[in-house]
């Protein structure tokens, strides 16, 4: 697979990362777009149509390709986020978690994973950008660790929470299966899940853990002056936004798309960056 030769401001640019980001000083914000543009190119693999096997080869080429810039050797996709990485100490573990995220979606389509898998897949594909992202920030190492098990878990989860009938057109379905069961809902088709009258069961469960998520991570924010978490306090207000509005929305099928129109993007950013 060939990768896009684009910046990593171009890469993030029109997402509400990039709008949460471009607020950092300017080397923080270099390293931040860095771990989206990287995030970006591994998760396009694994959401790809490509046959597995190739993807699986795609996502392994990342592993080597991580393994020689900590190695000291990078290949050009991986040499710009050396200063990164020498800076604020990113730690290759959190890279190759990520890229063992994506993973986990390519050798079949996640259908009703049990909770302590789907767990995993969090931690992978959100927490551990967590971990890369807080050491950019200067967040304690206790106090990184904590926001990004919290906080990753949040968002993850609601983009579940919002992503049911996205994901099921393309054959996935993140709702475990100890929650389904205890809807009363036996398949592990995404689709039939999808139009079960009883999905609202299920997701009860995930809104009140998403919540707590929230509400630690904001505990762990709040020790820290406003200007040294200004980005993740953004992310996490998007992200509430969004779970107040499925909220009001509700999950019972058919649902309507929630998202955040941009001046409800601009009215967050305006609160907790400029004021």
């Amino acid at each position: 697979m060939t990768d896009v030769d684009t910046s990593p401001a171009q890469t993030a640019s029109g997402s509400s990362f990039y709008a949460a980001m471009r607020i950092l000083p300017r080397e923080q914000r270099e390293a931040m777009f860095h771990i989206y543009s990287f995030c970006r190119k591994v998760d396009d693999i694994a959401d790809s149509d490509g046959p597995r096997a190739e993807r699986l080869e795609a996502l392994a080429q990342w592993r080597r390709d991580i393994d020689a810039l900590y190695a000291g050797n990078p290949p050009p996709r991986v040499a710009p986020y050396q200063s990164a990485v020498k800076q604020f100490g990113l730690r290759r573990e959190d890279f190759i978690a990520i890229i063992d995220g994506m993973e986990m979606d390519v050798p079949a389509e996640i259908r009703a994973p049990d909770e302590a898998t789907l767990d995993l897949y969090c931690d992978r594909v959100a927490s551990a950008v967590g971990r890369l992202s807080v050491r950019v920030f200067g967040l304690s190492e206790d106090d990184g660790i904590a926001l990004s098990h919290n906080l990753g878990r949040a968002l993850q989860l609601t983009n579940i929470l919002r992503d049911i009938d996205e994901d099921a057109g393309i054959g996935r379905l993140y709702l475990p299966r100890e929650l389904l069961d205890a809807a009363g809902i036996a398949s592990s088709d995404p689709q039939v899940v999808a139009r079960d009258p009883n999905v609202p069961k299920a997701c009860a469960p995930i809104v009140a853990r998403v919540k707590v998520y929230f509400a630690k991570a904001d505990e762990i924010m709040a020790r820290y002056p406003r200007s040294s978490v200004r980005a993740p306090r953004i992310m996490s207000k998007y992200y509430q936004e969004i779970l107040k509005r499925l909220l009001a929305r509700g999950f019972a099928p058919p649902r309507q798309p929630v998202k955040l129109s941009k001046a409800a993007k601009m009215s967050i950013l305006l609160r907790y960056a400029v004021f």
